[in-house]
Formats: C-alpha cells, sequence, structure tokens
C-alpha cells in the first residue's frame, strides 16, 4: 500500500504490459508519487486499461481481472446511461479480480447496483487515488469480498445497503482517509467480518441499521479519528464481536439500540475518546460483554435502559475519565465495576440487577443508589475493599442494605465488617445518621465474630478468653444497648434489671437466711413486696437514703446491683448525648 504522499502524476504510454498472471494490455500506465516538495518517492507501473473496453467486457459477460491496472473514471451510472440502463438497475459482472489496482476518478468511482457472481471478490490492495467510491446496494453473493490492504484516499466511501453475502468480508489493514464512510443497512452473511488494524482516519462512520450474521466480527485495533460512529439499530447475530484495543475518536460513539444477541463481546483494552459514548436500550440475550480495562475519555458515558437480562457486564479496571456514568433504569444479571477509579458521578439506579461488584473501587465523588421515581430490584453489592473518597447515596431500609451485603456467597465476616464500616462512614458524611448507627452496629457485630474466629488460631490460653470476652461484649455492648447507638434499648434494660433484682430481693429470703432491715424501725410499714423494689431502687440509682439496708447474701447482691445501676445510666447518657448531639 502506497501512502504518505502529497500529489501524484500518471503517464500513459503505447509500451505493452503483461501482469504477472499472463494478462497482456496494450498500454503501461507509469505513476509517480510526489511528496510535498514534488520530490518522488514512489513510482509504479501497471497496465492500462480504457473504461470503455471495461464496459464491452462486461457487455459480453466475461470474467473481468484487472488486476495490476490503472482504471480512470470507472462508472457503472456511466455505463447503464452509455447503454440506455434505467438507473439502479443491477449490472452482473463476472469472475472480477482488482488486486493491486489503481482507480482514479474525478469525481467517483462507481460500483452501485452491481452484482457479482459467486466467486471471490478481489480489491486487495487496490488504491482509489482520487474521487469518492460508491459501491451503494450492491451484491456480493456467496463468494466474499476481500479489501485487506485497499487504500481508500478521499475517505467519502458509500457501501450503504451493500448485500455482502455468505463469504468472508476482510478489510484488514485497509486506510480511509477523511470523509463519511456509509455503511448503513449493510447485510453481512455467515462468512466473517475482518475490519482487524484498519484505519478510519477522520470523519463519520456509519453501521446504522447494518445486520451482522457471521460468526467472527473483529474490529480488533481497528482506529477511528473525530467523527461520529454511529452503530445505532446496528444487530450484531454473530458468536463473537471483538473490538479489543479499538481506538474510538473525539466523536460520539452510538451504540444505542444496538442488538447484540448472545454474541460473546468484548471491548477489552479499547480506547475512546472524550465525546459522548452511549450503548443506551442496547440489548444482549446472554452470556458477557466485556470492557476491562478499557479507556473513556471525558465525555459522559450511557449504559441506561440496557437489557442485559441474562448478561454479565465486566468493566473491571476501567478508566472512565472525567466523563458521568450512568446505568439508570437498566435491568443486567450481573455488573462488575471492580478494581475502578469512579472519579465523576455514577448513577447506579438499575430497575434490575442481581449482583454489583465495586470491590477495590476508587470513588471520588458520587455514587447513587437510591431510588427515585421507580424501585430498584438489586439482590447483592460487594462494597469490599473500597476506597470511598467520596459519598454513596443509598437508603439503609428502601435498598435494603442488610440484605444487599449478606447475601454475598463465600465471604468472612470480616469483609462483612469492613463494608459496614464503610457505609457506616457514608452515612456519617451525607447525615443520615439513624442508618449509620444500623450499618455501626452490623459493623461492630461481624467484627466481634470475625475477632472470635481468629482466635481459634492463637494459643490456648488466648483461645479460650476468647468465648467469655465474646459473650460479655455480646450481651453488654450489643444486646444491651446496640453499640450505645440506641438509648430506648439502654432504658429497657435499665427496666429489666431494676426489675429482675427487686424479684430476687423479694424471692431469695424465702430459701436463704438474708433480708432487708429498716434503720428507722419501718415507720411506714411497708410490705415485703414495697421494700424489695424500694431497695432496689435507692440500690440502682445509687441513692443510697440509708433507711433500708442489706444484710446476709444481700450486700453483695445489693453492690452488683449498684455497679450495674451506675454503669447502665453512664450508659444511658453516652447514648442520649450521641444522639442529641447530632
Amino acid at each position: 500500500m502506497i501512502q504518505n504522499y502529497f500529489n501524484y502524476k500518471v503517464k500513459v504510454t503505447d509500451k505493452p504490459f503483461t501482469t504477472k498472471s499472463g494478462i497482456k494490455f496494450d498500454h503501461t500506465a507509469a505513476i509517480s508519487f510526489l511528496d510535498e516538495n514534488k520530490k518522488e518517492i514512489a513510482y509504479i507501473e501497471l497496465g492500462f486499461i480504457d473504461k470503455e473496453e471495461i464496459y464491452q467486457i462486461i457487455d459480453q459477460e466475461k470474467p473481468l481481472n484487472v488486476d495490476y491496472c490503472y482504471i480512470e473514471n470507472f462508472s457503472l451510472a456511466d455505463y447503464r446511461e452509455s447503454r440506455n440502463i434505467e438507473k439502479k438497475t443491477y449490472i452482473k459482472i463476472h469472475g472480477f479480480s482488482a488486486y493491486n489496482t489503481f482507480f482514479d476518478a474525478r469525481v467517483i468511482t462507481d460500483f452501485s447496483f452491481v452484482e457479482f457472481d459467486d466467486e471471490y471478490k478481489n480489491f486487495e490492495n487496490a488504491h482509489f487515488l482520487n474521487g469518492s467510491v460508491s459501491f451503494q446496494s450492491a451484491k456480493f453473493n456467496e463468494g466474499g469480498a476481500n479489501f485487506s490492504y485497499a487504500y481508500f484516499c478521499d475517505g467519502n466511501v458509500d457501501f450503504s445497503a451493500v448485500d455482502f453475502g455468505a463469504g468472508e468480508v476482510n478489510f484488514k489493514n485497509s486506510w480511509f482517509g477523511t470523509g463519511h464512510k456509509n455503511f448503513q443497512d449493510a447485510h453481512f452473511g455467515e462468512g466473517n467480518v475482518l475490519f482487524i488494524n484498519t484505519e478510519f482516519n477522520n470523519g463519520d462512520v456509519s453501521f446504522v441499521n447494518t445486520v451482522f450474521k457471521s460468526n467472527r466480527v473483529s474490529f480488533k485495533v481497528a482506529r477511528f479519528g473525530e467523527g461520529k460512529i454511529g452503530f445505532h439499530f446496528a444487530r450484531f447475530h454473530c458468536k463473537e464481536l471483538i473490538f479489543e484495543r479499538t481506538e474510538f475518536g473525539d466523536g460520539k460513539v452510538d451504540f444505542r439500540t444496538t442488538e447484540f444477541a448472545d454474541a460473546k463481546v468484548s471491548f477489552n483494552r479499547s480506547v475512546f475518546g472524550d465525546g459522548e459514548k452511549s450503548f443506551e436500550a442496547a440489548q444482549h440475550k446472554g452470556g458477557k460483554i466485556t470492557f476491562r480495562k478499557s479507556i473513556w475519555g471525558d465525555g459522559n458515558i450511557s449504559f441506561e435502559q440496557i437489557e442485559f437480562d441474562n448478561s454479565t457486564l465486566y468493566l473491571d479496571n476501567a478508566d472512565f475519565g472525567k466523563g458521568n456514568l450512568s446505568f439508570n433504569s437498566s435491568r443486567i444479571h450481573e455488573l462488575s465495576l471492580k478494581s475502578c477509579h469512579l472519579d465523576y458521578y455514577v448513577d447506579l439506579r438499575l430497575s434490575k440487577c442481581t449482583f454489583i461488584d465495586l470491590s477495590d473501587t476508587v470513588a471520588r465523588d458520587i455514587i447513587d443508589i437510591k431510588p427515585y421515581g421507580f424501585q430498584l430490584k438489586i439482590g447483592t453489592i460487594n462494597f469490599s475493599g473500597m476506597r470511598l473518597i467520596g459519598r454513596i447515596y443509598i437508603d439503609w431500609n428502601i435498598n435494603n442494605i442488610k440484605e444487599l451485603i449478606y447475601s454475598q456467597k463465600d465471604t468472612s465476616h470480616r469483609v462483612f465488617a469492613e463494608q459496614f464500616r464503610i457505609l457506616k462512614e457514608n452515612f456519617s458524611t451525607t447525615g443520615q445518621y439513624a442508618d449509620e448507627d444500623k450499618a455501626y452496629v452490623e459493623f461492630k457485630r461481624n467484627e466481634l465474630i470475625a475477632d472470635l474466629k481468629d482466635g481459634k488460631n492463637k494459643k490456648f490460653l488466648a483461645r479460650i478468653w476468647r468465648y467469655p470476652s465474646y459473650a460479655f461484649q455480646w450481651l453488654v455492648f450489643d444486646k444491651v444497648g446496640l453499640y450505645a447507638t440506641n438509648p430506648l434499648r439502654v432504658l429497657a434494660s435499665m427496666l429489666f434489671g431494676y426489675i429482675f433484682f427487686s424479684l430476687l430481693y423479694l424471692i431469695l429470703p424465702f430459701f436463704v437466711n438474708t433480708k432487708i432491715v429498716s434503720s428507722l424501725g419501718d415507720p411506714d410499714k411497708l410490705g415485703p413486696v414495697a421494700v424489695a423494689f424500694y431497695h432496689s431502687a435507692i440500690t440502682f440509682l445509687t441513692i443510697g437514703y440509708g433507711d433500708y439496708y442489706p444484710s446476709g447474701v444481700f450486700r453483695w447482691l445489693s453492690g452488683l446491683e449498684g455497679f450495674i445501676g451506675l454503669f447502665l445510666m453512664s450508659y444511658f447518657t453516652v447514648a442520649f448525648v450521641r444522639k442529641i448531639l447530632r
């Protein structure tokens, strides 16, 4: 492929020319390729065939082999006009081959409404030196087409409504100049479709409403320049779709309403520019769609309303640049954003998703999971290892956070604790103090269980001590006051403790030689029940009037009650003040 030239000049001589396949031509075309200083940088000699000779071959329905030829102003529109054939009438061409052929036109090289026979159509290394190129509505039938290493200098190339048939279509290493590349409404058959390492350069590229039915469609390492890239309404009914390491330019990348059927789709390591990227309302029946280690530039990214009910969408280690990322109202079986940097707003208000993986992400802005206007049906979210510098908008009750986290499979209590800790700090930042308390309680509960399990690997004495330590913390810290987050529960625990000791003072004298004695001779003549409850009250509240005092076993019991009362009053004060100061 001859590239990077500034100009060229052609000289046709009467010198005969014979191709490598033995085809003889009466004239030779000598082409010199020049740089900006008019210095020759490449020179090539080809056979020259006049377009009228080609038209006569078409008339005679003979095989048309123009390998290693230079062809000027070829146009099937001109052919129809010269033969009084109506416009858009299909012209049949047999045995076509244009390997290393150079097409040159003042305006357009026109293959529109051509119908090739079933043999392989070869445009490998073909050069379209000047003018636009049109294959509009062409029919390639069953043989396939080879445009590998083809060079479209002008860049205005029209393959709209082309039927490529069932054979392989190969644009590998082809090169398009600046202009509109139009594949709209094209139909690719069962053969592989290869745009590997294709250079599209600047200008719009349209695959709108294009149908792919082949086993394998590959845009691997293809490069798009500035301009809109449209796959809107495209239908990839293929087994494998590859956009690995594809470079999309700074224009809008449009995959809206694209049907991926059940293809295995890979955008791994693909690079997007700074324009808008939209996969809105795209559909996938089942399987995997991967964007691992992709780079998304600075434009907004939309996966809104996508229908991936049975599909897993992997965006692991992706760099989303400065654009907002939205999955609003989407249905995805599983969504993985593992190890991503989420530096800008992320809308995770999916209408349905069984699992969202946010593990090891770094979030610097807002992650929005709080429903608005519709119900979210999210089964599980994994926050483990997350570095939350920004905020998560999420509600403990509406989002059913306990179920989101505890539904994680094969997850340790230590990891559960870490996730609740992250949410606890997040709720504190967003002012959701009631939710913060709930997250804190779950964090401490899981941390306590994790410490107990870790103690099984320690030395014997340390291992034995773990159990009473766990029981004490479970009872006092958790059950009595929910880790000082619920003053009403502490108050209820105080009431329970008071009644418990009161009943002991009332019942124990029937079994043990112990009693409560009045130091004033019992002037109020209180009954046993009143004495028991009164003594318990002044002891529990550490009032100590001295009008009644314990004897026997009650001395030790009263001391214990006094300590518990003092502790619970302090516990209540801490929990109450914690609530009020917020």
